[in-house]
């Protein structure tokens, strides 16, 4: 992907400091309402499948549907902006996010609530990499850190609070308002965009390598609609096996395509930085659990354990609270014992954490379900924390943006992958345990647990294949790809 030029952004001082303050606010609430909505459906997903007369173990195209519509237009966001202008694609962005959550608050079947979840995503995922460009472009070098460090925090915060929310909004009202709580903000953030976001376009721009991209969308569609095929779509297994191999063909089909082409939409040369290989690579493969966490553990305290939608969303709390005190440790850890030796234990650690779920019980009591949740969330941080630094640490400036924005992919397709996978198994379990469909899943959540945190360990394999010396923490980038 071509880097843009900060010389096509108009000078800062011609901005006024209210105008850039704005415009920092303006991105920062884009980004969190796009953070946001990718968690605040988690607890409400029983709620939506009793209105809706669906399984609430098959509604997790609801949350594929956002995630992997973000991965698929993750690559053209930029160069949509460089093309058309930032204020005309970021305006666009804000407009179809918020129409699709107005729509998903009317949807009256699954199929149209999945439907309007993917235009949601489409809008989604060109609020935070525009809205960047935007800062970028504006704001003076000196200010640049700063600027993006405080677009950060509401998009880190974002996750966090966004399972006890949707549960405290589906106890007051109706799941509904989770997603109309998107409309005032949207209205007011198209309005503030027309006045104050700048129209600064890239004149130079490279042409989009649309053949590249539509090989890796395919593919990821591909691959998601494989995994899910058996459990919610209920496709054949002629049909799920044509699928996986479309998807394979598809990928292999870019690596081909990159070698050739002038300007690929994500370069190959960038496999040759041992550190982003190796990082990109486990965050794809280790955040499949991780993305099937925020999805099992809402449903399982609601289905099997009799847990309220706000009561499912506080106990995610100590997960947050965890996770945010455990990201001071992993830094001395990483240069006392080096990348290898922490990210080998700590994934083995985070996938014992997962199957440790299996053991979960209706006697079980509180605070050792509190402790459980709490030491998840601790080891699943330092996960992050750990790959993201490891994949990002070695990128030069010339190969900043393409890496970024194809980790940015590789995270959000996998956060997809994980509840496709979460899903299937579950469904699978749910078909194959005596009782387990009838009376209470518990086992089939048990057993998903199992085989979510056994492919979670299997991933250390990957890091065990970087040199015992590496340490060091990442290269100063965008602070909010540290999530």
């Amino acid at each position: 992907m071509s880097n843009p030029p900060t010389t096509a952004a108009a000078p800062a001082r011609t901005y006024s400091k209210q105008s850039l303050n704005v415009l920092l606010w303006l991105v920062a609430t884009g980004f969190f309402m796009q953070t946001l909505d990718s968690t605040i459906v988690n607890t409400a997903l029983p709620s939506m499948a009793r209105s809706l007369g669906e399984s609430p173990l098959r509604m997790q195209s609801v949350v594929i549907a956002y995630s992997l519509t973000m991965a698929v237009m993750i690559p053209v966001s930029g160069w949509l902006a460089d093309k058309l202008g930032v204020r005309r694609v970021f305006f666009s962005a804000i407009l179809i996010f918020t129409l699709g959550s107005l729509l998903c608050a009317n949807a009256h079947s699954l199929s149209q609530l999945v439907a309007w979840r993917v235009m949601q995503g489409v809008g989604g995922a060109m609020l935070l990499p525009v809205g960047r460009l935007a800062v970028l472009r504006v704001f003076p070098a000196e200010r640049y850190l700063s600027a993006l460090a405080f677009v950060a925090v509401p998009g880190l915060i974002g996750p966090l609070i966004g399972p006890t929310l949707g549960g405290w909004l589906v106890k007051i009202a109706s799941w509904h308002w989770i997603f109309l709580i998107n409309v005032p903000v949207g209205v007011l953030g198209c309005i503030a965009t027309f006045i104050y976001m700048p129209d600064a376009r890239n004149p130079e721009t490279a042409r989009f390598d649309l053949k590249g991209y539509l090989l890796l969308a395919l593919g990821m569609v591909a691959i998601t609609f494989s995994l899910d095929g058996l459990a919610e779509l209920g496709l054949q297994h002629a049909t799920v096996l044509v699928l996986l191999i479309l998807s394979l063909a598809c990928f292999v089909a870019y690596g081909l395509h990159a070698v050739r082409a002038e300007r690929p939409i994500f370069s190959l040369d960038l496999f040759k930085i041992h550190t982003f290989s190796v990082g990109l690579l486990g965050n794809l493969f280790a955040r499949i659990g991780s993305g099937a966490m925020p999805y099992l553990i809402p449903l399982l305290l609601q289905v099997s354990l009799g847990y309220s939608a706000f009561e499912a969303g506080l106990m995610m709390l100590p997960v947050a609270a965890a996770g945010m005190f455990s990201k001071r440790l992993v830094t001395n850890l990483i240069m006392k014992h080096g990348y290898r030796k922490v990210l080998v234990v700590n994934t083995v650690l985070v996938g014992l954490a997962m199957a440790s779920f299996l053991l979960t019980s209706l006697r079980q009591p509180m605070w050792l379900r509190l402790v459980q949740l709490a030491i998840f969330g601790s080891v699943n941080s330092m996960q992050f924390t750990a790959m993201n630094t490891l994949t990002l640490k070695d990128l030069g400036t010339g190969g900043a943006s393409s890496g970024n924005s194809l980790f940015s992919l590789v995270q959000m397709l996998s956060m997809s992958l994980g509840v496709t996978v979460a899903g299937a198994l579950l469904t699978t379990f749910t078909e194959l345990i005596p009782h387990a469909g009838t009376a209470n899943p518990l086992p089939a959540f048990h057993a998903t647990f199992l085989c979510v945190g056994i492919i979670t360990s299997g991933s250390a394999w990957i890091f065990a294949q970087l040199a015992p010396d590496i340490r060091g923490t990442a290269r100063k980038t965008d602070p909010s790809e540290r999530t």
